[in-house]
């Protein structure tokens, strides 16, 4: 989802960028940097910055001042956890504006929408599933993967119109009429987008994935 920062008030804008700068704090203060290192994975994560550029290009306008894209970021929390998930989204939306027309100053409200919302959202169903569900190899692919990723995708469509209302740019009303009804609709191609790069990479590269472990999922210790 991406936001036109001309429906905002500068409040919500300097407010915006408050919290994306005291999230991307913590994440460049909390990730395990020797970890990467260590697992020679850099190349992996920027990487993943990349295909998320690519994926970010390919929006939608499906209302004035509201573009839709595929988020992907489902999986990469999965791969590489929250702080670094954080990061590769943050240099992905800077790729974004720089290859781009798009204003400078929504740049922190769609770091929020578009990358530290849905990937605090996954790493909570992460721990929650991981709780009260089965630790088994299809229970991580269909629901840490296809479901949370569904799940996800979804909850910033109503998440963004949510934005859209509170700053007075529409009314409730206005887009319970012409988006809210399809919202639902990204379920599938996010659930399948995401839910298949864990499948493909849990099979064939199951080292690059941080929340995976044979010895959990496999072989149930």
């Amino acid at each position: 989802m991406t936001l036109d920062p001309a429906l905002f008030s500068p409040f919500a804008i300097w407010s915006a960028l408050a919290l994306y700068l005291f999230a991307l704090g913590i994440a460049l203060a909390s990730a395990p940097w020797r970890t990467l290192l260590r697992a020679r994975l850099t190349h992996v994560l920027f990487g993943a910055a990349v295909v998320l550029l690519c994926l970010w290009q390919l929006d939608t306008q499906v209302q004035p001042g509201l573009h839709y894209h595929l988020l992907g970021l489902t999986a990469v929390t999965l791969i590489f956890g929250w702080s670094f998930a954080v990061i590769a989204a943050s240099l992905a939306l800077l790729g974004v504006h720089l290859n781009g027309d798009v204003g400078w100053q929504g740049f922190a409200l769609n770091a929020l929408l578009s990358g530290v919302l849905p990937i605090t959202l996954t790493q909570i169903l992460l721990v929650l599933i991981r709780y009260y569900l089965p630790k088994q190899f299809f229970v991580y692919v269909l629901v840490n993967g296809f479901l949370t990723a569904g799940l996800v995708g979804v909850a910033m469509g109503y998440m963004a119109a949510w934005l859209l209302v509170g700053s007075g740019a529409y009314t409730f009303a206005e887009l319970s009429q012409s988006v809210l009804p399809f919202f639902p609709l990204m379920f599938l191609p996010e659930a399948m987008l995401n839910g298949w790069i864990m499948a493909i990479l849990v099979v064939f590269r199951p080292e690059w994935v941080y929340s995976f472990s044979d010895e959990q999922y496999l072989k149930g210790k």
